[in-house]
């Protein structure tokens, strides 16, 4: 496989109580460190309703991102289609491509909260159709088209965009979770996958089945997937030690699952964690756990796990959490940039073969070495046979005296 890129994902999952507006501006600091620090993508979400995911226009996040960043990639994770007229996805959209240089990724869903759709009056039984639907639409604007078309849920007459996006071809990208439906609309389309549902390590072994669908689905259609276009989303938090990265998560790991998985989303089956301890335990234990609470090392060995299982991804995707502080949580992308991109990339292989071929030829390099003692001691030589050069003055060897001459 080619190298793999890393970027972040901000739902954002974030705790009641604290400010939002210093919550928003703690986002966007993220953003800047990130693009410092060469992580390739960052992505933010849409909601609605739950207290704890309070970006309603990613769009409008990105477009302050981009003004405080340079290179990174900005995508849209995702805008859920059924909620809005696609002309207007499509125009806002195009204005973020240009506002951040050509930058933007647009990522849709179905929309993924029940209450989020309950809230717009939508039946949850038509989002996926109607996601479909928008994508077709907003492709041929994207084109250039001039679209006539009705549905039930919007009207276009003679419709076409004012302007075009910056890049050539936006990259599009679906969000898929449990459900076969947004694989097999990436085939349908020949378009990019995030995959949300591998944080779980049900979700973690079912990637291959789930590309599947995605292939099926292409051949079916007359287009391809392409894996470099596969993004699958990870949780982790990284520290110096296992025990420091327990430490830091653990409290807040526990009160985002309690709180918000189990008793405010009610997801069926899950269980209280009883202690921080627990909740490490239960999330990031195991040899085939997808979350990593650990070392830099023990990420490099969940992401070489999930390519060799998946078959092949071409972006690596970091769920952002507020389980530990922000100070610990900076550190944690620090590290992970630091130690475990360039170690999955093989950035730093050549350099430690370099390091190993000087180990072990050190007999090649002997001669070098006396070809330095013998112009030393022939200088040793030429200063011992100096003669005395005044009264009270003596001529001393030129390597040990760097004033050449010493006072009496």
């Amino acid at each position: 496989m080619a190298r793999v890129k890393f970027g972040a994902f901000l739902a954002p999952h974030h705790p009641i109580g604290e400010h939002p507006m210093l919550q928003f501006r703690r986002d966007l600091d993220l953003v800047e460190q990130l693009d410092a620090l060469g992580y390739d993508e960052f992505w933010c979400g849409e909601h609605h309703s739950s207290g704890w995911e309070m970006i309603a226009s990613p769009e409008m996040f990105l477009a302050a991102a981009g003004e405080r960043t340079k290179r990174i990639r900005l995508g849209t994770g995702v805008i859920s289609l059924p909620y809005h007229h696609p002309y207007n996805v499509a125009q806002r959209m195009v204005q973020l491509d240009h506002m951040t240089g050509g930058r933007a990724i647009f990522g849709s869903g179905p929309g993924a909260l029940a209450s989020d759709a309950h809230t717009l009056g939508i039946d949850p039984m038509t989002q996926r159709d109607r996601q479909d639907e928008a994508i077709s639409i907003i492709r041929r604007l994207f084109n250039g088209e001039r679209v006539t078309a009705k549905s039930d849920w919007f009207t276009m007459n003679d419709a076409a965009l004012q302007i075009l996006p910056l890049q050539e071809e936006m990259p599009f990208v679906v969000a898929s979770q449990i459900s076969p439906s947004g694989m097999t609309l990436a085939g349908k389309y020949g378009i990019g996958i995030i995959s949300l549902g591998s944080m779980s390590t049900q979700g973690l072994m079912a990637l291959p089945t789930q590309w599947g669908f995605a292939e099926d689905a292409a051949k079916k259609h007359g287009t391809t997937v392409d894996r470099a276009n596969w993004r699958v989303l990870l949780s982790w938090h990284i520290a110096e030690t296992r025990e420091q990265a327990a430490r830091e998560a653990g409290p807040g790991l526990m009160r985002w699952h309690n709180e918000y998985n189990v008793g405010t989303l009610q997801r069926p089956g899950l269980q209280l964690f009883t202690s921080p301890e627990d909740a490490v335990e239960k999330t990031a234990g195991g040899e085939s756990a997808a979350s990593t609470i650990g070392t830099p090392d023990d990420l490099i060995k969940t992401i070489k796990n999930l390519i060799q299982i998946s078959g092949g991804v071409g972006t690596i995707i970091g769920f952002v959490h507020d389980w530990a502080n922000p100070e610990n949580t900076r550190r944690s992308w620090d590290m992970v940039a630091r130690y475990v991109v360039p170690e999955i990339n093989g950035y730093i292989a050549s350099l430690r073969k370099s390091q190993q071929f000087v180990i072990e030829n050190r007999e090649v390099f002997e001669r070098a070495g006396q070809a330095v003692m013998a112009k030393i001691m022939a200088n040793e030589k030429a200063a011992a046979a100096l003669p005395l050069t005044g009264p009270g003055r003596v001529a001393i060897p030129l390597v040990n005296a760097p004033d050449l001459q010493k006072k009496g």
